[in-house]
Formats: C-alpha cells, sequence, structure tokens
C-alpha cells in the first residue's frame, strides 16, 4: 500500500544455473519456490483476499540465460507460460498485467572461459539474444558480465562493453519493431511444451516432499543440482560437451586483450582497504550515538515481539546505523539460518583407468599409514558459489579419499 512499486520478493534461480541446474530444474525449483512463498503469504492471512492479486503481481524473478541459444529461448516462453497458467488457476488472478511473467536476466557466468577469454563475447551476445527474441517472454531489464570476469575483476572499460553490447542490440539492430519472431514455430512450440512437461513433473516430485523449503531442509534439491553440475565436469572432461579454447580449438595467438601490464583484469590498490575501514570508522564516530543505540534497540524490541520491522528498520536507516550492525541484531534475535550445502558422496562415483590408478595409489597410502587419507574442504564466507568446493569433494570421493566437508559459509577459525 505505501511503496506500490516496491518488489517484496524477487525470486532468483540465477544461481541454479550456475550450480548446474538443467532448464528444466530451473523452471521447477524457482516457481516451487514462489508457491512457497505465495501460499505462505496467503496463509498468515496478513493480506485480505480481496487485495491478494497484487500480492502475485508483485512477484518477480531474476533468471539465467545460458549458451544453448534455442533451448534458452524456449524456456522463457515456458516459463511465462506455466507462470501465467499458476497465477490464474491457484491463486485466481484475473487482471493480465498482474500475471505477466516479470523478469531480470543476467546472462549465464557458468561458461565464461578463462582460457581464450574473448570467446566469451559472443557467448554473452547470444545468451542476450536469448532472452530477447521472443517478444512475449522478452526480459525486463538485463545486466551483462564482462569478457574477463574468469580472469578476475572487470575494468570500467570493461563493463562498458558489456553496456554498448545492450546498446546496439538495442538502437541499431530491428529487433524491438517487431511482434513475436517465434509465435507458431512447430519447432519451438514442441520444446517449450516437452521443458514445461518436464518441469511440472519435477515439481510434482517437490511436492510431494511437503514442499520447496522442506525440498532444501532435507538436501533433495542440493543433491539434484550437484548430480547434474557433475555430469557437466564429466562431459567437458570426456568431450562429449565441447567448449571452445577449453577442450577443443585450443591453439591461439596471443592475445592483446590480455598481453598488456595489467593481464586483462582491474588491480585493487592495497590500499583500499585501510581506506575503507578508516571511512567506516569516521562515519560512526561522527553519529549521534544516544540515537543509534536507540534505534537498534527498537529494531530489537520489535524483531523479538513479532512487529513489524520496517518502521524501525528506516528509523535505523535515519540514524546512521550500518547494515552489519542492522543484521547482527536480526541474527542475534532469530538465529542464522544454514540450508544443508554439504554433499551425498556416497553414490555414483566415476570410474575410468586414469581414476582406478589414483584409487590404487591413495588406498596403498592409506594402507601404509594406518588410516585413510582424508580430504578436508572448507570455504569461508557468506558466498553462495559453492560450485568449486562441491565439484572437488566429488572429485575427490571419485578419487577414493575419505571427504570431510560440511558446506560453505564457514569462517576461518570454524
Amino acid at each position: 500500500e505505501n511503496i506500490p512499486r516496491w518488489n517484496p520478493t524477487n525470486i532468483c534461480c540465477y544461481h541454479l544455473q550456475e550450480a548446474g541446474a538443467t532448464p528444466t530444474q530451473e523452471l521447477a525449483y524457482a516457481l516451487s519456490t514462489a508457491i512457497a512463498i505465495l501460499d505462505a503469504v496467503k496463509a498468515s492471512g496478513q493480506i485480505p483476499q480481496d487485495r491478494f492479486q497484487a500480492v502475485v503481481g508483485r512477484i518477480s524473478f531474476f533468471v539465467n540465460a545460458g549458451i544453448r541459444f534455442v533451448e534458452e529461448t524456449c524456456k522463457l516462453r515456458a516459463f511465462g507460460q506455466m507462470w501465467n497458467a499458476m497465477a490464474t488457476e491457484r491463486y485466481g488472478v484475473e487482471d493480465p498485467k498482474l500475471s505477466r511473467f516479470r523478469y531480470g536476466v543476467q546472462v549465464n557466468s557458468l561458461g565464461l572461459t578463462e582460457s581464450q577469454p574473448e570467446n566469451n563475447v559472443q557467448r554473452i551476445v547470444l545468451e542476450m539474444l536469448a532472452v530477447t527474441l521472443s517478444k512475449n517472454a522478452r526480459a525486463r531489464a538485463i545486466q551483462l558480465p564482462a569478457w574477463n570476469e574468469a580472469l578476475g575483476l572487470p575494468r570500467p572499460w570493461d563493463q562498458q562493453w558489456a553496456l554498448r553490447m545492450q546498446q546496439v542490440l538495442a538502437l541499431e539492430t530491428d529487433l524491438l519493431e517487431y511482434g513475436d519472431l517465434l509465435d507458431g514455430s512447430p519447432v519451438v512450440e514442441a520444446k517449450v511444451q516437452e521443458l514445461i512437461d518436464g518441469a511440472s513433473a519435477e515439481m510434482a516430485r517437490v511436492a510431494d516432499q511437503g514442499g520447496m523449503v522442506h525440498a532444501i531442509e532435507s538436501g533433495y534439491v542440493k543433491r539434484e543440482l550437484v548430480q547434474s553440475h557433475t555430469q557437466r565436469m564429466r562431459d567437458i572432461e570426456s568431450g562429449e560437451l565441447q567448449i571452445v579454447g577449453v577442450n577443443c580449438f585450443r591453439e591461439t595467438a596471443e592475445s592483446p586483450l590480455t598481453s598488456g601490464t595489467d593481464s586483462g583484469i582491474m588491480k585493487v590498490d592495497a590500499k583500499a582497504e585501510r581506506e575503507q575501514i578508516e571511512s567506516l570508522q569516521a562515519f560512526r564516530a561522527s553519529r549521534d550515538k544516544q540515537q543509534v543505540d536507540a534505534s537498534l534497540a527498537a529494531l530489537r524490541a520489535a524483531a523479538t515481539g513479532g512487529d513489524n520491522i520496517m518502521p524501525s528498520s528506516i528509523a535505523c536507516a535515519r540514524a546512521g546505523v550500518t547494515t552489519g550492525e542492522w543484521s547482527e541484531v536480526l541474527r542475534e534475535v532469530f538465529g542464522e539460518y544454514r540450508a544443508p550445502t554439504g554433499i551425498d558422496i556416497s553414490t555414483g562415483a566415476q570410474s575410468s583407468p586414469a581414476l582406478e590408478k589414483v584409487r590404487n595409489q591413495v588406498r596403498n597410502t592409506s594402507e601404509e599409514l594406518g588410516r585413510p587419507l582424508r580430504l578436508l574442504i572448507g570455504k569461508p564466507g557468506l558466498d553462495g558459489h559453492s560450485n568449486g568446493a562441491e565439484q572437488i569433494a566429488v572429485k575427490g570421493r571419485d578419487a577414493g579419499f575419505e571427504i570431510v566437508y560440511e558446506g560453505i559459509r564457514l569462517t576461518p577459525s570454524q
């Protein structure tokens, strides 16, 4: 009512593809998440029945677009069809504006390569086209990675290059002048239906587990994603999935983009950390401490009492409370949720002559030591990108190590 242009929930399925999700899984888990959120809001009774359509209309999505151009285009058409059907049939939305599939997109980062990084430009352009070609399933907002993000932080010029890709598509081509070019295509319609059928079946499996929240807490979703990503890595290693510059066409001339003194990426000045800390300390010293303490106490009281924390959060912002101070109060009141991020590595070990040789060496060394060789995998921080840690765990398991992996978001001391 008070913030009419605010989307209170943006359902992010971008990271699912980064973690190895197939298009079917990305569709199923994103829409199952939407169901979990909307059903919970509806059951809470906080929204009058005659206003619930507006709640559905506030849901937005943040999706991923990979390199398989036709499949990704069809995925977004499937997303739109499934969301519209869900909004109208499950939640009774009558206004077509409130049942639109509204999404922003960042195109795929998983497929960006460190070797021959100049190839990432054409990958990014194709992935951008996948979410713009079909007018009826066109992204509302696009952000593109830079060509060199597999190497390190992009420089302002690299970011400008990514922006110019969008501007050329929008202003120089005629793409935006026509209706949907794919309507009526039997190839597209068949692929869209195949994706809808597969996603619907996976959503039914999630529902059988009690919904998306339970499927996450049980580890089901994580297991499925790790298995999909493991299969992708094995396909790359075997050559079944060809990645230009990685496992085929590896010969290359020297790149002028990466042969400079900065290796083609931004170098962060070491003094930036010190300056940021000094800036933060100066900001905190300039605040009215009494007002800060009072606003944090009000936030704690609201959170403890189950009240709406928005008013007290706004008061915190006006008092100069930092995000860290604000979130620490909420952690102290609510605790810190830690979803299962470890992996089930008890089944599905890969086998090959090369791996068998390594396994024999691991086995012999373990016998000499009188204990199994163990591999401890830890990843500090709050970063959600656990793909690398999980794939190292899987590969270590395949090589015969006993794996100790409790997931990500551990502090260094933990």
